[in-house]
């Protein structure tokens, strides 16, 4: 590597690709696929009956599949009216709201219910407060702890509905660069963090996913100011110049500044080969436990030679902190709470936002603090080359001066089935290029943008390269505390996300915002479990769990 390219920054293409091809070609579409092969269906069956009015009615249905599920800047036909949809329903059923359980409220709500002599409609609110009482705040629906002692390492342990189960783990870390670095320093920094992520995604790992998160936030002067009591004279009067000078710097330097809080999260899923590697630790729930012990050993010294600064691990009460500070930032981001099996804040839904309630702590009054998620997505960014640095605008820019948590979920694959994957989409874009040729058509600008991508992706999965498969997507949710304050803010992010960092659109999670917000919170929610193709089921079957014979 020449001098030059040691002094650069490293630079990849993003964008433009929404996934793998589907059977049909052109990235997946899965409403308008099975939609199209029930109008196919209907014209195969209905022709042979009907004649001519069957074909008429395939193809008119044909053709309002295409325009419901066409994509626009704001989404297609059918996926807003499903939030429309998801909407009424949640508010029917009550699930727009969120009370922390309490088993005596909920013996009370219950016999309410059920009594007769009370007024239906009075009835029908009582049902409503018992749906909207639950454990776990929507953002970390089935979430409890496997292990969540004082001074040791807290293991989330996650079966959320119609999801795999997974164990999830959290480390603090202060960051690669320190005020200005050279190139040379950021180049090997990435090179760090991707060769962490390479070592884990390797069939041999159990580590299978990786959540990179910062939480942009005002700095709190509380430790200075805690300094400055224990150590002024306590003779020298409050209103000394001293004093009140270093008052006015902690003001200056706390106005309209922002520090970042960096976190990684490392989640493990419980499967097959998780259960038979626990098994040789011990039985039952404390082989979970010891084999945990040596993964996050493992994974803490991963994070620190990626020079991701300063390595601690989270215990459970600082993990439920971050979450409780995530919902109500009054709550102090360092102080742990007494009981992480208690993490969720009353809140309340609105159609773009997750409302939580609570108070000042300095003045009592109460105060409303509006979220709202985002996800950002592969094909929703212009394809260019990009740094590790290209989300410096999100992160710092000086335009946006609202609260604001940025995370961004890789699941690990394999190279071999990563490298599968690339020949299979590259084979069909090609294929698809050569009927558009064939039919006399101009090339397709969106099948170019993909193929291109999956020979990027080829070329990077060549054997020896050492690089191995990453499935991302990332999110950003702001906090705001009122609506219009939110809505300004939301145009604001917008208009930063297009202009400086090239994501033509943001996919905003309406409809289900408090679930959205468990995206942003060090649990590892947010990403799909990526799905093997059937050729790679096979090659795992064939593998087996371990080998037997072996040790």
């Amino acid at each position: 590597m020449s001098e030059t390219e040691q002094a650069s920054l490293v630079e990849r293409k993003l964008g433009g690709e929404a996934g793998h091809r589907s059977f049909f070609g052109g990235g997946k579409n899965g409403p308008r696929n099975i939609l199209l092969v029930l109008c196919g269906l209907v014209l195969m069956v209905g022709t042979p009956f009907f004649g001519a009015p069957a074909v008429v009615t395939a193809v008119v249905a044909a053709i309002v599949v295409f325009i419901v599920t066409a994509r626009t800047h704001r989404g297609s036909i059918l996926e807003r009216r499903t939030k429309r949809s998801r909407w009424v329903h949640r508010g029917k059923a009550g699930l727009d709201r969120y009370e922390p359980f309490d088993v005596a409220r909920w013996d009370q709500l219950s016999q309410s219910v059920q009594d007769k002599a009370i007024s239906k409609h009075d009835r029908w609110a009582a049902s409503r407060e018992l749906a909207a009482m639950r454990t776990m705040p929507d953002g970390a629906d089935g979430m409890g702890w496997l292990q969540m002692g004082r001074r040791e390492p807290g293991i989330s342990w996650h079966s959320p509905f119609g999801e795999p189960a997974y164990l999830s783990v959290s480390f603090t870390v202060t960051g690669q660069l320190r005020g200005a670095e050279p190139n040379a320093v950021a180049r090997r920094a990435a090179i760090a963090l991707g060769e962490f992520l390479a070592s884990k995604a390797a069939p041999s790992s159990l580590l299978r996913r990786v959540q990179i998160t910062t939480r942009v936030l005002p700095p709190d002067t509380a430790f200075n100011e805690a300094w400055a009591q224990v150590s002024l004279d306590p003779e020298i009067p409050k209103d000394h110049p001293a004093v009140l000078s270093y008052s006015e710097v902690l003001r200056i330097t706390g106005k309209d500044s922002m520090v970042q809080r960096h976190t990684v999260t490392a989640c493990w899923p419980i499967d097959a080969a998780f259960l038979d590697a626990a098994s040789s630790y011990g039985h039952g729930r404390d082989g979970w436990r010891a084999l945990m012990s040596r993964e996050i050993d493992s994974a803490e010294r991963g994070l620190r030679a990626a020079r991701l600064g300063d390595v601690a691990v989270l215990t459970a009460r600082q993990t439920a902190a971050h979450i409780r500070h995530q919902q109500d930032p009054f709550f102090p981001l360092d102080q742990p709470v007494d009981d992480p099996t208690r993490i969720g804040v009353a809140s309340h839904d609105e159609f773009s936002a997750h409302v939580v309630t609570t108070h000042n702590p300095a003045t009592g009054a109460p105060v409303e603090w509006w979220h709202r998620t985002a996800a950002i997505k592969a094909e929703h960014l212009a394809v260019g080359d990009r740094s590790q640095l290209w989300l410096l605008d999100l992160l710092i820019g000086a335009d946006l001066r609202f609260l604001r948590t940025v995370t961004f979920h890789h699941q690990l694959i394999p190279a071999g089935e990563a490298r599968a994957a690339a020949r299979r989409d590259l084979v069909r874009d090609t294929a698809a290029q050569m009927g558009d040729i064939e039919a006399g058509r101009l090339a397709n600008d969106e099948t170019q943008a993909n193929k291109t991508a999956a020979q990027l992706r080829k070329a990077d999965l060549d054997y020896g390269s050492r690089h191995h498969g990453d499935t991302w997507i990332g999110y950003v949710t702001i906090t705001e505390t009122s609506r219009d304050a939110l809505q300004r803010a939301s145009r604001l992010l917008e208009e930063v996300c297009e202009n400086g960092l090239g994501i033509e659109q943001l996919d905003w999670q309406d409809s289900y915002q408090s679930a959205a917000s468990g995206t942003t919170w060090p649990i590892g929610r947010g990403i799909a479990t990526e799905r093997p193709s059937v050729t790679n089921r096979v090659y795992r079957k064939l593998a087996g769990k371990s080998n037997k014979e072996a040790l």
